[in-house]
């Protein structure tokens, strides 16, 4: 009976014409998904479903804590996996297996800067657009990535790669200040401090996450600005410039965005030419890009370049000045042929600004306006950190501001008043930290995520 049947089977086969089998859909393999902060959840959020809004399957990877503290977003996705992202070999490791039980990845995205050298492997080993692994390294430590800008001919800082008091006093001597002393590789302004001479340093290194690998570069002058954008098959393409605000030194913390930049477009043309070609001098071929830089008396001086999306909830600010754009959705329709959308609908055309919290320290007892702020029809999202009891520490790296608004307005200037004035109208009252906890019903309950409001 059983031969008879697969007889009948091949008969049938020859005779009869093929079923067409169905394509499989395109899979994203997003390395290392959000961590549990507002802008975080956020943007991947809006990775995921600008995906699946084009038949992109995805497949998210992050390490198992994280992913007990982002459920939210691990339901977004068509499958979820627990693997350390950070972790180049743990991560290609899996995708070997992965691969060889039958599974396809056609693209490999990452959104912060330690997985991308993990995101730069497993997309060379499945054939995906991506950088190579040695340009991701060389932006990820900034004197390496400085060095490279320089011999290409990009204005650079002097800067020094210290172990020691003694190396970075001597780099004071042969140079002139004042001077930066930053970690080799870090974020969020984490142990970034000015310091004007010898005296200085002591405090300053005390600072670091990592006294034994540090930097010490030249302090540069000038009005800090980002650039935010893609890179695509044909090249990178700017998509906006964002105008940076910080606290005074010796710290660096910015405390306000404003996008897009007001500047006279001989200047907003000199940026992107100058961050265009040095994109592509460092070899980076893939991604959402965010690149730092100052506009100096002898032009523009690069920063910190990245292969990710600048944080700051600076894509919430880039998506509402330019509407109808979904910045991840550029690179996934790029990959799969999909046409690209007129230069001319990418430029902005509204304004943004985000506003970051920063009161005087102390335990906060409750805060007076947060309302106001929810009810603001410009507000796109806002958040406050601390709860009554908390305890409000100085500014000196992004985790100690206390919340953010962000606003879209029609221009910059109205979005930059408007975030301003909401957050000049909160009243922070806090306590001697030393005191006990007040006790009792807190008058007020900040709010500690993101408050999307329909603009």
């Amino acid at each position: 009976m059983s031969r008879t049947t697969t007889d009948h089977a091949t008969a049938d086969h020859r005779t009869a014409p093929a079923t067409p089998q169905p394509t499989p859909p395109p899979t994203l393999l997003l390395v290392g998904g959000a961590n549990p902060l507002p802008s975080s959840i956020d943007i991947v959020t809006r990775a995921i479903e600008e995906a699946r809004g084009r038949g992109i399957r995805v497949h998210l990877v992050h390490r198992a804590a994280a992913l007990a503290r982002t459920a939210e977003v691990n339901d977004l996705a068509d499958a979820v996996s627990a693997v350390e992202p950070d972790d180049p070999e743990a991560c290609e490791r899996w995708v070997r297996d992965r691969v060889a039980a039958g599974e396809r990845f056609d693209l490999v995205l990452g959104l912060r800067d330690e997985v991308q050298e993990s995101v730069a492997r497993c997309a060379a080993y499945v054939g995906a657009p991506g950088n190579g692994v040695d340009a991701v390294r060389r932006i990820r430590n900034k004197d390496a990535c400085r060095a490279a800008l320089a011999a290409a001919g990009f204005r650079q800082p002097a800067v020094r790669l210290c172990g020691s008091r003694e190396e970075a006093s001597a780099f004071l001597r042969e140079s002139r200040g004042p001077w930066v002393v930053k970690p080799r590789d870090g974020m969020a302004s984490i142990g970034v401090r000015k310091v004007r001479d010898v005296t200085e340093l002591p405090p300053a290194l005390a600072e670091l996450p990592d006294p034994d690998v540090f930097l010490v570069e030249e302090f540069v002058e000038g009005p800090e600005y980002s650039v935010e954008g893609v890179i695509l098959s044909t090249g990178p393409k700017v998509l906006a410039v964002t105008a940076k605000e910080t606290l005074p030194p010796p710290y660096f913390v910015e405390i306000g965005h404003v996008l897009p930049a007001e500047l006279p477009e001989s200047t907003r043309a000199a940026i992107d030419r100058e961050v265009t070609a040095a994109l592509t001098a460092l070899d980076l071929r893939f991604g959402v890009f965010h690149v730092e830089l100052w506009l100096t008396e002898e032009g523009v001086v690069l920063g910190e370049v990245h292969v990710r999306p600048g944080g700051d909830w600076l894509h919430r600010l880039l998506t509402h000045a330019v509407p109808g754009l979904e910045l991840f959705g550029l690179l996934y329709d790029d990959h799969l042929g999909r046409p690209e959308r007129a230069a001319s609908s990418l430029e902005p055309t509204r304004g943004a600004a985000v506003r970051f919290l920063a009161p005087p320290p102390g335990r906060l007892a409750e805060v007076d306006g947060w309302e106001r702020v929810e009810a603001d029809p410009s507000v796109l999202a806002a958040g406050l950190t601390p709860a009554p009891g908390d305890t409000i520490r100085p500014v000196r790296q992004s985790g100690d501001r206390a919340g953010f608004i962000v606003v879209g307005e029609r221009t910059p200037a109205r979005a930059q008043v408007v975030a301003t004035t909401l957050a000049q109208s909160l009243h922070f009252h806090t306590t001697d930290p030393q005191q006990p906890a007040p006790e009792g019903r807190p008058l007020t309950t900040p709010r500690t995520t993101a408050v999307p409001t329909a603009h």
